[in-house]
């Protein structure tokens, strides 16, 4: 059975003397992985590390106005007015620039319209969010600091040179007791969350606990230097049960980059391919020694993948010598370059490896957008729709091979509703007549006809209904 995904906040602490540029500094010695040498050494504290990070550790709250309807009972007598209610919700944050640049989950802050943040001197600010990127959970927030003054920071450490094993620290607020500390070690590295391989980042797992109200905490290492920002935990009771995830400091530092320079979302390069994770089976097919890598099951043409050789059928088993386990690995090694930047890949194909260059680059937004919402008599009423592009197909996690078709994205108040579409269907024919584009869907839509005959796509499957008009 799947557990369920409990979404929480957790702050892992910074340790370093990290310099207020919020940039990791080059390790002047490779860090010691030894076991304790004594029962002295057992008695070893955090204790320094923990006092120079928690400044840059703070508490985000976030609130907004939401309508809830009243018993129907009473709407039969004209009472059933919605009300509006406050709904707020804590998390946690990291400061990363000293001009008041803060790092927190994106579900802290989703749908906020006022954010307060509070400092480990409790001093209070609102903040403004600069960058929300629902994919990763990852968003970025301002506050307005007095001017000269210059906030404590994390360094932001994406070398990538973490191993399993390696001691962690966790700060933030839960259950809103305080600021509270909690020590682990990374329990995995690379985890990916989609078995489908659509995944916008591969989590640092680990075994420090992390309870709700830690989400957009701050994972460091014993260099003090932030690695992760925590976002979620797998529990049966919605308590740390030693499981927690964490956005990985790469990830971090392309948003906050692209917030620094102005960007409200990150463009995040793609592969342009249709991919699989190696099985048993699979690797018995190939000839395959072990079950790892990803299977490139159609090529766009033209995409990136395409212009650097990557044929149907090859197996990519590693980017710039990193080894790449399943599908979602490789979407992530590609997804979390920036544009331009080339990558080595090594290509198994039939009883050859090969070395292939590609270059990362945003999907292609073709065809335009042309974001409509469907109004009028017809069984599309109140559904908002889209043209299907690759850009689109990554900015929601659609599969991009099932277009070019019109998607919808929203299903709100109106018949669509109630007819059953859902966000994510494909609009194929109306009446028969193939629907290629918004613009062809709206024409179509305008007829005057005693009944309406919708085709969709769902879940790779063609369903063809009647309504009447």
């Amino acid at each position: 059975m799947r557990r369920p995904r409990v979404l929480v906040s957790t702050l892992a602490l910074l340790i370093a003397a990290a310099p207020v540029t919020g940039l990791a500094q080059p390790m002047l010695a490779q860090p010691n992985r030894a076991p304790p040498a004594s029962a002295m050494a057992m008695k070893q504290s955090f204790a320094p590390v923990v006092q120079r990070a928690a400044p840059a550790v703070v508490n985000i709250s976030s609130k907004r106005l939401v309508r809830a309807q009243t018993d129907p009972f009473w709407e039969l007598f004209g009472l059933g007015a919605p009300r509006a209610r406050v709904q707020g919700s804590l998390g946690s944050g990291v400061i990363v620039r000293p001009d008041g640049v803060i790092v927190t989950n994106n579900h802290v802050v989703q749908g906020g319209q006022e954010i307060t943040v509070s400092l480990a001197d409790r001093r209070e600010f609102t903040a403004r969010i600069l960058l929300a990127d629902p994919r990763t959970d990852i968003a970025v927030l301002k506050i307005d600091v007095p001017p000269g003054e210059r906030l404590p920071t994390l360094a932001i450490d994406d070398t990538g040179d973490a191993q399993v094993g390696d001691l962690v620290l966790a700060i933030g607020d839960p259950f809103g007791v305080g600021q509270t500390v909690t020590n682990g070690i990374i329990s995995a590295l690379n985890r990916t969350a989609d078995p489908t391989g659509d995944a916008a980042t591969s989590y640092i797992q680990t075994d420090a606990a992390i309870n709700p109200g830690n989400s957009g905490g701050a994972l460091v290492d014993m260099d003090g230097d932030l690695i992760g920002i925590n976002s979620f935990i797998l529990s049966r009771s919605g308590t740390s049960s030693g499981v927690g995830f964490a956005v990985p400091a790469a990830v971090v530092r392309r948003a906050v980059e692209t917030a620094a320079g102005g960007g409200r979302a990150v463009v995040r390069p793609w592969f342009g391919a249709r991919l699989q994770s190696v099985d048993g089976d699979i690797a018995r097919t190939l000839g395959l020694a072990r079950p790892t890598g990803a299977l490139v099951a159609d090529v766009w043409p033209g995409g990136p993948a395409d212009r650097a050789g990557v044929r149907q059928g090859d197996v990519v088993t590693a980017v710039d010598g990193q080894p790449i386990v399943e599908a979602a690995s490789l979407n992530y090694a590609v997804g979390n370059r920036r544009p331009g930047e080339s990558l080595r890949l090594t290509v198994r194909r039939g009883d050859r490896d090969l070395q292939l260059s590609l270059r990362a680059e945003a999907p292609p937004a073709t065809p335009a957008r042309d974001e409509r919402l469907i109004s009028g008599s017809n069984p599309l009423n109140g559904a908002t729709v889209v043209n299907l592009s690759p850009a689109v197909a990554d900015e929601l996690g659609v599969d991009v091979f099932a277009g070019p078709g019109v998607l919808i994205t929203n299903v709100g108040r109106g018949f669509a509703m109630s007819a059953g579409f859902r966000p994510g269907d494909i609009v194929r024919a109306v009446n028969g007549r193939e629907v290629g584009s918004t613009r062809d869907l709206a024409a179509a839509l305008t007829a005057r006809v005693p009944a309406w005959q919708i085709t969709i796509q769902r879940n790779g499957q063609l369903v063809t209904a009647t309504y009447r008009a």
